[in-house]
């Protein structure tokens, strides 16, 4: 009786183990607030709103963001979008991975990223936060650089001393054409990071 009982015991932990390895957190970065929506600082935000649109599943306000759940293929997605504005993303990430008992490696954040050309994509599992406030947050809370980080390009056209009118302005209407096109790429590889892991996304992201 007591070998019956602690095999399915062990079971148990064993179905928790791999349904924790089957969820993702991901975190798009931005600002709350009507004034910052479509600006390129809240690209991430952009980027979970698109996917929400695309496959109709909606966000709730909880504790510390708005929160939607996506299932594909026996994976869950938990789309996380911080409500303590970008300088605070950090404090967010963590409840939510706590909370969800998400593995760090399962940890997707998208940020905004200057140093790249509009639209560029570039996903990295460790590196510096760039001088970003929100990865800067992230990775202090987090007490480690290596989580894995979804960069999209915003450019860096702007004159000195520009930069956080720029940051904090909204697309110009060429990057509006481009961007839908963008948006979609980004759902591919949230999805591929879920289904095929962080290094086959890597490989068939970076730079397209």
């Amino acid at each position: 009786m007591w070998q019956f009982l602690l095999n399915v015991f062990k079971k148990k932990n064993q179905n928790e183990q791999q349904d924790t390895m089957k969820k993702y957190l991901i975190v798009g970065l931005g600002n709350i607030g009507a004034e910052y929506a479509n600006t390129r600082h809240n690209i991430g935000f952009k980027i979970l709103d698109h996917f929400a649109a695309q496959e109709n599943i909606t966000f709730q306000t909880q504790k510390l963001g708005d929160i939607a759940t996506y299932k594909l293929k026996g994976r869950t997605f938990i789309f996380l979008k911080p409500s303590t504005y970008m300088n605070l993303s950090g404090k967010a990430i963590v409840y939510w991975l706590t909370k969800e008992n998400i593995p760090l490696e399962n940890l997707l954040v998208i940020t905004d990223d200057l140093n790249l050309s509009f639209g560029s994509i570039r996903v990295k599992t460790k590196g510096s936060d760039g001088g970003h406030n929100g990865l800067k947050d992230t990775q202090a809370k987090l007490n480690t650089s290596a989580y894995n980080r979804f960069r999209f390009g915003i450019s860096d056209a702007f004159n000195k001393g520009q930069q956080v009118d720029y940051v904090l302005g909204e697309w110009t209407n060429e990057e509006n054409e481009t961007l839908k096109e963008r948006l979609d790429k980004s759902i591919e590889l949230i999805k591929s990071f879920g289904l095929a892991g962080i290094n086959n996304t890597m490989n068939a992201f970076n730079g397209k």
